[in-house]
């Protein structure tokens, strides 16, 4: 009988594959699918008579865990005993190749992680149809104990594609099954120079299947990347992944130690064992050698001799047609013919959400941080203590593997935590690599040299400029900010894409729109010698200048049709509005550009964060212009109101509307008194609301009688306001003609905010009149423009107005994920959102048991916003 649960633990592995089933299906399809059947009722008869736990099936393959080696060396047996004695047709015979490993695993939803199934994987690879395998951990706990009339054969050690240690393998002798095959298929039976890892390769799967398939398709891959991305060791494994496909081998040239050109070449025919003539020609010497054979050549560490390896690579290409070449470089060899692949960094965790050892263990960065430090301290283990550290430290280092095999050598005298805390020194923490290694793979900062070191003079003083930026720019931000009479306007783009190609400089497109970036590490390092070079508070100042225009540009587009597009263009600027604020808080100007940005702060719900700079900058600029504070005391009190902070939202709308007077701002004056009014609306005090904003329309009027309005946002604004109070007075229905002559208003103007808000107070009027498919119509509307403008708090409040309609499974759901919202903003339930949470909440109460409402509401806190919106969407339940 199949186990029914995963083995844990020390785990031994049955890997099996059907030796050319590719070639069998695509020559006899139907026939294969008869066989296939029957291959995979043998093999599943043969496991699940052993106790096997079948985790995994990739096509014909299958994986297997077993509590015991012995129950795994006769589910083998078995299964190629039945296989062998089978009548397969004569066009499909089923050849089966396995391979046994055993080893500690980690166990998670079913599945398995960890080296071991990386290895029984490299050792299956080498068999042939028929054969089984079995490691040397394997073999030790079964040689005493081996079924009737099977015995084992010593094949010899054998270097795996894996590159790192090599495995002592042994074949399974049966009296019933053949015992002769060709040489296994390691990378000891087939030439090459690969050389054998003394550390595991972790994760770029995906990278190796793309480089795969453009090697197939191409003859010249040069693959790319930052200083200590792994360029090197990923083409070490595709190189030994691809192997079969070269029978005259695969030969790594190592470049990196070379200070002369005339050496390429020399090298090469060194590496190739071409004979070394007086005078000859090296290159056409490599050439003839090669000639028509099938042969992957890797040029390793370009960069510093990239002419010389471009002309050579070229030369070979036109000369030997079967000849492939796999190059590594910080830029490309700029020759016809030629793929570039960007390696990326590792995968890294989100900061954003809460991490843990299980969560953290899907991202590359980590397993390989994980993995080194085990090296370093063979106790170290990832908690949940520290995983929060564990992912910053992942994220910061940019998932560059050279840094993060630093940062875990580490581990033998620092926590995560202080290695994450130090990293603000990262030059001086991240130091004493291999001593084997090439000086500047010793330490991060002689990394960055060496790049730094082979750039020209603009391009360096290019790269210490853009450090002044953060998260990223944009090219033409780029221009305004560096461009002197060192480097003029024109100059800037083509650095800029010349620093891409030698990978200082990552260029990544964002929903169509390209942006540029530094690596942390190398934004660290630019912003030294930007300081050693006396112009860092120069460059700082245009940074501030630069994003300061951009807020004042913003501004009228945020209320209006383009509202979403400038919305998206600040979010990806939020880091350098940051920076910019940082830099110019203290001046008049810092205050102006909060007041620009207030309204982007509220509607993506960055309440805390942009009060505290509109406080900073109201309180260090006392003297500033009348105008810039009377929109930061507006700005300021709006963002407080929605946290629920209703004393000083008061206050600061108090002052805003002193200001206006002062200034004869009327418009500005019907605002604040606008704005008053909505604290007190907020706050259930819909009578005295009602007074203020009677005031603020009176204005607006006047201006509109006299003909001097010039901004119609203020009418529909109070318009809808006053509807709130005949809604507090139960005068419904005049109430929802007050939100609808808003609602139009607000169509005209194109502001989708303001729209949705007022689909809102329309849903909830007909909500209350029992006109629930209405509601229904204007909930949905104004979900889809909370959705696609990412207003997280319009979704929320729409949440709870949608579970008034829904049943009570739903509600409740709907309920939670609101209430998390709300807690992750900062806003607390008030007024009319509390009243309708309350009775919706006792509603599903009465209707559901405790354990019910329980568990729905712990889904609804669960829950990701996507599912949140999917399931309001599809909410058709009525009230009765």
């Amino acid at each position: 009988m199949p186990t029914e649960q995963p083995p844990g633990g020390t785990v031994t592995f049955l890997f099996t594959d059907i030796e050319g089933s590719t070639k069998l299906w695509d020559a006899h399809s139907e026939l294969m699918r008869t066989s296939l059947a029957r291959h995979d009722a043998i093999m599943r008869s043969a496991v699940f008579s052993s106790g096997g736990y079948v985790f995994k099936t990739i096509g014909d393959a299958f994986c297997v865990a077993f509590a015991t080696a012995n129950q795994a060396v006769q589910a083998a047996l078995s299964a190629q005993i039945a296989l062998n004695s089978e009548s397969w047709p004569l066009e499909t015979p089923i050849k089966v190749r396995m391979a046994l490993h055993t080893g500690t695993v980690e166990s998670r939803d079913d599945d398995y992680f960890g080296p071991p199934l990386n290895r029984v994987a490299r050792v299956m690879a080498t068999a042939h149809g028929g054969q089984s395998l079995i490691t040397l951990s394997t073999y030790e706990l079964v040689r005493d104990t081996l079924p009737l009339g099977t015995t084992t054969k010593e094949l010899g050690s054998h270097q795996l594609k894996d590159l790192a240690r090599p495995e002592l393998v042994f074949q399974l002798i049966h009296s019933d099954l053949p015992a002769e095959f060709p040489p296994l298929r390691s990378l000891s039976n087939q030439p090459n120079n690969l050389p054998l890892q003394l550390t595991s390769f972790v994760g770029r799967e995906r990278e190796i299947q793309r480089v795969k398939t453009l090697l197939e398709n191409g003859r010249l891959i040069t693959l790319t990347g930052s200083g200590g991305s792994g360029k090197t060791r990923l083409s070490m494994q595709i190189a030994a992944d691809q192997l079969e496909q070269f029978s005259e081998g695969a030969w790594l040239t190592e470049l990196a130690s070379l200070s002369e050109g005339y050496m390429v070449s020399r090298t090469v025919a060194n590496v190739l064992g071409v004979a070394e003539n007086p005078g000859q020609d090296f290159t056409k010497a490599i050439a003839a050698h090669i000639g028509q054979k099938p042969l992957l050549l890797i040029l390793d560490n370009c960069e510093h001799l990239i002419e010389e390896c471009a002309i050579l690579a070229d030369a070979l290409l036109k000369t030997c047609p079967r000849l492939k070449i796999l190059a590594t470089s910080r830029e490309p060899l700029g020759i016809s013919g030629e793929t570039v692949f960007r390696v990326p960094p590792l995968s890294v965790p989100d900061l954003i959400d809460l991490q843990t050892p299980e969560t953290l263990s899907q991202f590359e960065s980590v397993r390989l941080f994980i993995d080194r430090a085990l090296q370093a301290d063979s106790n170290f283990i990832v908690t949940n203590e520290n995983a929060p550290a564990m992912a910053s430290l992942c994220y910061r280092l940019d998932g560059i593997p050279l840094a993060i095999e630093l940062a875990a050598a580490r581990v033998r005298t620092l926590a995560v935590e202080q290695i994450d805390a130090r990293l603000d020194q990262r030059f001086r923490l991240l130091t004493g690599g291999s001593r084997a290694a090439l000086p500047r793979q010793q330490t991060l900062r002689s990394l960055i040299d060496w790049s730094y070191d082979l750039l020209q003079l603009k391009e360096r003083k290019l790269l210490q400029r853009l450090s002044v930026f953060a998260g990223g720019w944009a090219l033409d931000s780029a221009e305004i900010v560096c461009a002197d009479v060192e480097l003029e306007g024109w100059e800037i783009s083509e650095m800029v894409l010349a620093l891409v190609d030698k990978s200082l400089v990552v260029a990544q497109e964002h929903q169509g729109v390209s942006r540029l970036g530094l690596l942390e590490s190398v934004r660290e390092y630019a912003k030294e010698r930007l300081t050693e070079s006396g112009s860092t508070e120069l460059y700082q100042d245009r940074h501030f200048q630069c994003f300061a225009a951009l807020g004042r540009e913003a501004l009228p587009h945020l209320r209006g049709p383009e509202q979403k597009v400038w919305l998206e263009r600040l979010q990806a600027e939020m880091d350098n509005l940051r920076a910019a604020l940082a830099r110019g808080i203290g001046t008049p100007d810092g205050l102006s550009l909060c007041g620009d940005l207030w309204w982007f702060w509220y509607q993506r719900g960055h309440f805390t964060e942009g009060r505290a700079w509109l406080a900073e900058g109201l309180d260090r600029n006392p003297r500033a212009d009348i105008e810039v504070r009377a929109l930061a005391f507006n700005g300021a009190g709006v963002l407080a109101e929605a946290q629920g902070d209703f004393e000083e939202a008061l206050r600061f709308h108090l002052h805003s509307l002193e200001l206006n007077r002062l200034r004869g701002a009327r418009w500005f004056e019907a605002m604040s008194l606008n704005n008053i009014g909505n604290v007190y609306g907020s706050s259930g005090d819909f009578e005295t609301a009602g007074e203020y904003w009677m005031q603020g329309l009176e204005i607006w009027r006047a201006q509109e009688a006299e003909g001097t309005l010039t901004d119609s946002r203020g009418i529909a604004a109070a318009l809808d306001n006053l509807g709130n109070v005949a809604t507090s007075r139960g005068k419904l229905h005049e109430a929802r003609n007050l939100y609808k002559e808003s609602l139009e208003m607000r169509r005209a103007q194109g502001n989708l905010t303001l729209i949705a808000y007022s689909l809102m107070n329309v849903g909830a009027a007909n909500t209350e009149l029992e006109d629930y498919v209405s509601a229904q119509t204007c909930f949905r509307e104004s979900l889809d423009i909370c959705v696609d403008i990412q207003d997280q708090f319009g979704t929320g409040h729409l949440f709870y107005l949608i579970a008034s309609l829904a049943c009570p499974t739903s509600s409740i759901t709907l309920l939670a994920r609101a209430n998390r919202i709300r807690r992750e903003l900062g806003t607390p339930l008030t007024g009319h959102d509390e009243a309708i949470h309350d009775s919706t909440l006792q509603r599903a109460r009465d209707a559901l048991s405790e354990t019910e409402f329980e568990t729905a509401w712990a889904e609804g806190y669960a829950m990701s916003l996507a599912q949140a919106v999917d399931l309001a969407r599809t909410v058709t339940e009525l009230p009765d």
